[in-house]
């Protein structure tokens, strides 16, 4: 039995738009990872079992080859190779889910067309501070992923039945991933009985996890060796750790989407080390991530110094303007807050 965390208001109210609906879309972040993919695609199939014929998965631009598998994946629709019969769709749409963010500004370009549509929108997320823009606002940080609200939404409408297989291998696949394979923000009792509601469904948790994590390229492979051995930068003092990748180390190895997937947990194995940061050089920004075990506040780092946030243990950010400028915030970053003591971390204004 788990517990009712979802408000009932919320309940009624979003139910209402599905039981009436026709045409939905549903959204989610730029550079979609498993949990946003894993959401979408677990209600997108959660739609279609509940008979409705006229649902479509768009996201701001392509994600990586190893979530590919995932059913329902040759229907998503990627804006940016379509983004005329995208904004049609948002604009025709009956009712727009925004899963897995919590602004507009994390759809990208998509952002416009989706304040401007009519349709009715239910938000339905785990990051801190949701913006006000959707009717139905379901925002509960606590909870690990928003694959999991997604399953604790159906079994409140009472329709755990029209949770099907694949909807089941969706959920948890962004549930997996959102907590490193059930490895941080991963405590709460009530994720395991989830879990095994979702094997009851038919799905083979081990299998996915290999699909996930052990389909990677010879390229990537390589890339990981060469950030691991030349990098890699410590900073004792501190118990951290650094990662940078310029656009011209990214080409040199053919860089895919989702080829750095994971490389900012790699320094989390050195003992000692309690805080990773990756910074990636892409077309025209510095993509930020950034892990951490034990207390130490990733989220209040990134918004701090990023732009970002996320949650304790896990967060992202960007930055504006060259790769060494942004390496030299981060040291900045490391000298004002030290992560060898979290409670200066936490208590900073």
């Amino acid at each position: 039995m788990l517990s009712k965390i979802i408000l009932e208001e919320q309940i009624q109210k979003a139910q209402k738009y599905v039981e009436k609906g026709r045409s939905f879309v549903i959204v989610t972040h730029l550079t979609p990872d498993g949990d946003a993919l894993g959401a979408s695609l677990g209600l997108y199939h959660f739609l279609n079992a509940y008979d409705k014929d006229n649902v479509t998965v768009i996201v701001p631009n392509d994600y990586p080859s190893f979530y590919k598998w995932m059913p329902g994946t040759k229907d998503v629709l990627i804006y940016e190779k379509y983004p005329e019969f995208a904004e049609q769709l948002i604009t025709e749409a009956d009712v727009i889910f925004c899963l897995d963010f919590n602004e507009p500004k994390r759809i990208g370009r998509l952002a416009p067309a989706v304040l401007a549509s009519k349709g009715r929108k239910v938000m339905i997320d785990h990051h801190l501070n949701p913006a006000d823009f959707c009717r139905v606002t379901i925002s509960y940080p606590q909870i690990s992923s928003t694959s999991e609200l997604v399953f604790r939404f159906i079994c409140r409408m009472g329709l755990f039945e029209s949770i099907d297989k694949k909807a089941a291998e969706c959920i948890y696949t962004g549930m997996m991933t959102d907590t490193g394979s059930f490895t941080y923000n991963s405590n709460q009792p009530e994720i395991y009985v989830i879990i095994g509601e979702l094997i009851k469904k038919g799905i083979d948790k081990d299998l996915i996890y290999r699909q996930v994590n052990h389909v990677y390229t010879e390229n990537r492979l390589r890339l990981m060796g060469y950030v691991l051995y030349n990098k890699m930068k410590l900073y004792p003092e501190q118990n951290a750790a650094l990662i940078t990748l310029s656009k011209e180390e990214l080409k040199q190895f053919k860089y895919e989407v989702g080829d750095s997937e994971g490389f900012v947990n790699l320094p989390l194995s050195i003992k000692g080390v309690s805080f990773a940061v990756f910074l990636r050089e892409d077309s025209d920004y510095i993509k930020v991530s950034l892990r951490s075990v034990g207390a130490f506040p990733t989220n209040r780092f990134s918004a701090t110094y990023f732009n970002g946030g996320g949650h304790l243990n896990a967060s992202g950010g960007e930055f504006y303007g060259s790769l060494t400028d942004a390496v030299a915030l981060f040291e900045k970053g490391l000298n004002e807050f030290n992560p060898n003591n979290s409670e200066e971390m936490i208590n900073h204004e």
